[in-house]
């Protein structure tokens, strides 16, 4: 399946939308129908939280060690520090959709068009979890030195660093996320 194909599954499932243009490209559809914790609660419910957390996990620990253990080509590279920047600069209410193209072109340059494809549906799953929660600006910037450390260590080729930041990244969400459920 290619990033093309993903994006499909995710403009029909009303999650991302196209715009052509200049100043287009595919971005996360804001949520409406968020509700702080109560909306969080009722979720939850719906998923077995533990069990996406976990292959979350394993998929972008997988998708950072591939990254660094291949290498990326200077093209790659730089489309991995373009996604990078975007996040640093990003207006609060455009960060979760910079973030989450940050982790999708991560997961797209592990060349697993497989894993890109779990990884766009695990990461709408989560994102709708998160919709629910504030973005908390001392997470967001905590979160971006992991970026700017991940992203380091994947083009540097240092898989083992890679994977190491990246499980930390992950556990950061899950642990912001448990959190917010008591």
């Amino acid at each position: 399946m290619t990033l093309r194909e993903v994006l499909k599954v995710l403009q029909d499932q009303g999650l991302v939308e196209s715009r052509r243009g200049r100043y287009g490209g595919t971005f996360v559809r804001p949520r409406t129908d968020a509700g702080g914790e109560d909306e969080l609660r009722r979720r939850v419910a719906e998923v077995d939280i533990e069990d996406v957390l976990r292959f979350r996990e394993v998929l972008e620990v997988g998708a950072a060690g591939l990254c660094a253990a291949h290498g990326l080509d200077e093209k790659q590279a730089g489309r991995l520090r373009e996604a990078l920047a975007r996040t640093h600069d990003a207006p609060l209410a455009e960060y979760r959709r910079l973030d989450t193209l940050l982790h999708l072109t991560l997961a797209e340059l592990s060349g697993s068009p497989t894993l890109t494809a779990q990884y766009a549906a695990v990461r709408a799953s989560v994102n709708d979890l998160l919709d629910c929660i504030p973005l908390l600006v001392r997470n967001l910037e905590h979160s971006q030195r992991q970026h700017t450390a991940l992203v380091e260590a994947v083009i540097e080729g240092d898989a083992d660093q890679a994977r190491e930041i990246m499980r930390e990244h992950c556990g950061g969400t899950a642990a912001l996320l448990r959190g917010f459920l008591g």
